[in-house]
């Protein structure tokens, strides 16, 4: 099962303030043993959202709306993406992970989507399956 490992955003990430030097070595081991057990996928950490912008649809029409946002407790400052068994095990590993701010903080693990998922529309399958030949897509 692949997952997206959100780390929340907090005033302290959203002013910009960056890890101190015993938090990054304490997030770099972590890093380290998530790779040596073969979890991770990637990760990394994100500019505060005054350097992002957002991008609105509204049908055809796109509006750019530049940052910083409002809701800190909405944003996202970082990211891994983990290959587990299941659940269960994401839940562990995160439990394992040092607090990534300096005060309070989240982390949010959310699933991907796979092509069991889609089992019950056989059309979407079938894009599903033309688009994954091209690089594209579910799992």
């Amino acid at each position: 099962m692949r997952v997206m490992v959100l780390v929340k955003a907090t005033e302290d990430s959203e002013r910009g303030d960056l890890p101190t030097a015993e938090m990054f070595d304490a997030m770099d081991k972590f890093n380290a043993e998530l790779t040596d057990a073969g979890i991770m996928i990637t990760g990394d950490g994100l500019k505060p959202s005054s350097a992002g912008k957002r991008i609105a649809f509204n049908g055809p029409g796109r509006q750019v709306i530049d940052g910083p946002f409002a809701e800190t407790k909405e944003l996202v400052a970082g990211y891994w993406i983990w290959e587990v068994r299941d659940m269960d095990e994401a839940v562990a590993w995160a439990k394992r992970c040092p607090n990534p701010m300096p005060g309070p903080s989240e982390l949010e693990i959310r699933p991907f989507y796979t092509l069991d998922d889609f089992a019950g529309s056989p059309e979407l399958v079938e894009v599903i399956e033309r688009n994954k030949d091209l690089g594209h897509g579910v799992g």
